[in-house]
């Protein structure tokens, strides 16, 4: 399981899945495990397992909230007016 092509293999099948079922979470677990899976193949990462899905899964939350900052929400979301064109 600490083998980088595994955690390359795991964020190109995710980036698949974003492609099937948009909505940035599936980029930024890509995203975050793919960074660990350079980080596994280039040796800066020594830490076992159980660390490393700790800080990918802190990885995934924080891309993702870069992403939804940066493209912000989808056009089909609903948006709630608070005030009415009407009101003076």
């Amino acid at each position: 399981m600490m083998n980088g092509w595994f955690w390359i293999i795991a964020a190109l099948v995710l980036a698949g899945a974003e492609i099937v079922l948009p909505g940035w979470f599936f980029l930024g677990a890509a995203i975050a495990v793919g960074l660990m899976g350079l980080a596994l193949l280039i040796g800066l990462w020594t830490g076992g397992l159980p660390l490393a899905l700790v800080v990918t899964a802190v990885l995934t939350g924080a891309i993702w909230l870069v992403l939804r900052r940066i493209f912000g929400s989808n056009r089909g979301e609903v948006r709630r007016w608070t005030r009415d064109i009407n009101d003076n």
